[in-house]
């Protein structure tokens, strides 16, 4: 779970952000995943605060949450973004990668009836993955105009500190 004090960050800097009545965009760009839960909390404060969501890169495994968590109309894509969806699994080093079913249903069952119905048609959540990208990516979701080359606060959890951060 996100800890306490940087989920307290978080909110602290979204609040400063919309003292002025101004809408923050939120970039997602290279962003590994990670822990379900991690990304859950991530994704239910970024939906409280109405910003925008650009997807602007690679965006795998839990951070793919993004797209059920936030509603559609909020979330845009680039020519750059790539979802890479697969099964959940054990993390554990040194041992072989075990499918964690329940992890894999609850993931499948975050995601908009869509990107499920694309999932299947592509055999499921899977050990290997499915990126979605280009044309299918952009039939599901907007294309950002404008937004290709603008900074943002980019939000992911990076593989080393698994907190959000802003940058």
């Amino acid at each position: 779970m996100i800890e306490k004090s940087a989920m307290i960050q978080l909110l602290a800097a979204f609040l400063l952000m919309k003292a002025d009545g101004c809408n923050a965009e939120i970039r997602i760009v290279n962003d590994p995943g990670g822990g379900i839960g991690n990304y859950v909390a991530r994704d239910e404060c970024l939906r409280a605060t109405g910003d925008a969501i650009v997807i602007d890169g690679y965006c795998a495994s839990a951070c793919t949450i993004v797209v059920g968590i936030i509603p559609r109309d909020k979330i845009c894509v680039t020519s750059r973004a790539e979802l890479l969806f697969h099964a959940a699994y054990n993390p554990a080093p040194r041992v072989r990668r075990q499918t964690k079913r329940e992890a894999t249903d609850l993931l499948y069952s975050l995601y908009p009836i869509e990107v499920q119905r694309w999932i299947n048609q592509r055999g499921g959540l899977t050990r290997r993955g499915t990126l979605l990208s280009g044309a299918s990516l952009a039939a599901m979701y907007s294309r950002c105009s404008g937004h290709e080359t603008q900074g943002a606060i980019t939000a992911h959890l990076p593989r080393e500190t698994r907190q959000f951060v802003g940058h």
